[in-house]
C-alpha cells in the first residue's frame, strides 16, 4: 500500500514539475515572440533590446539588398540552420536574463565559423582567388579584416 502511495505522491511532483516548466516555457515563448525566431524576418533579431544597433547598422550596410542575418549567422542546412537557432536563442535568452555577457557583445568560434563559411559561400570567386595567394599559409578570414561589412558602422 505505501508502494502505491509513494508512486502517486512521485506521479503528482512530476506533473506539477511538468506542468511549470511547459507553463513557463510557453510564457517565456510568448513573451520573447519565439514565433518570430522560426522566420527569416530580419526584423525579429532586434526583438533584443543589445540587437537594435547591430539591426541598425545591416539597414545601412550593402548586404542588406541581399542577405538577411540568417544569410550570415546560420547554416544552409535546414537542421542546422534551426539547431543553431534554438542553441543561439536559448544562450542569448540565458545570458540576457541573468545580465551574463559581455558588452558590445562578441560572436563565440562557432558562430564565427558559420558566418566565414556564408562569406566564403556568396563571395567564391574572389576567396578561391585569395586562397590561391595564400596556400603556403594559413587560410585567410574573411570577418578577421571585414567585420563591419555586414553591419556598417
Amino acid at each position: 500500500m505505501q508502494s502505491t502511495t509513494s508512486r502517486q505522491t512521485a506521479a503528482i511532483i512530476l506533473g506539477i514539475l511538468l506542468g511549470l516548466g511547459l507553463g513557463i516555457g510557453s510564457y517565456t515563448f510568448l513573451y520573447a515572440q519565439g514565433w518570430s525566431y522560426l522566420i527569416d524576418n530580419p526584423a525579429s533579431c532586434a526583438n533584443c533590446h543589445i540587437m537594435q544597433d547591430h539591426y541598425d547598422a545591416w539597414i545601412k550596410s550593402s548586404h542588406r539588398a541581399v542577405a538577411t542575418c540568417n544569410d550570415c549567422h546560420t547554416p544552409t542546412n535546414i537542421i542546422a540552420k534551426y539547431y543553431t537557432k534554438a542553441d543561439d536563442g536559448f544562450w542569448h535568452s540565458y545570458a540576457f536574463t541573468t545580465g551574463d555577457f559581455h558588452e558590445p557583445i562578441h560572436m563565440t568560434a562557432r558562430s564565427q565559423a558559420v558566418t566565414e563559411n556564408a562569406c566564403r559561400t556568396c563571395h567564391l570567386a574572389i576567396v578561391q582567388a585569395i586562397d590561391t595567394q595564400h596556400r603556403n599559409t594559413a587560410r585567410v578570414s574573411c570577418i578577421r579584416c571585414h567585420s563591419t561589412i555586414g553591419h556598417a558602422q
